[in-house]
């Protein structure tokens, strides 16, 4: 698959621990020539950004969010681009936090219209 990520709003399928992305966050993707960033907020992120790279359906990047809480929080991500049955994109993510203890998987997808 080879669809672009660029102008695509991803959105948590289910909600993680306080303090993290949950389904309530709204990612805004942007992508050229294989990087990607993206702009996140929403639920107990006041704001977030990602910046990384592309190859085929594998995203490799860091991320680095505001709290609601004015705490920060920073991590590495690789996510699996797979495609819906119904057409939409979802991303598989494996996060690793680097600014405090722990790890887990995650899905976003674009929202259903």
């Amino acid at each position: 698959m080879a669809r672009s990520l660029d102008g695509l709003v991803f959105v948590p399928v289910a909600d993680q621990a306080p303090g993290q992305v949950g389904r309530q966050t709204r990612f805004d993707y942007h992508e050229r020539d294989g990087r990607i960033w993206a702009e996140y907020a929403g639920g107990d992120v006041d704001r977030g950004h990602l910046v990384g790279t592309r190859t085929g359906d594998a995203l490799d990047f860091r991320y680095v969010q505001l709290r609601a809480d004015g705490t920060t929080a920073s991590g590495h991500c690789t996510s699996l681009v797979t495609e819906l049955p119904d057409g939409r994109l979802r991303l598989e993510e494996t996060w690793t936090w680097e600014s405090q203890p722990g790890r887990g998987t995650s899905t976003v997808e674009e929202p259903a219209a």
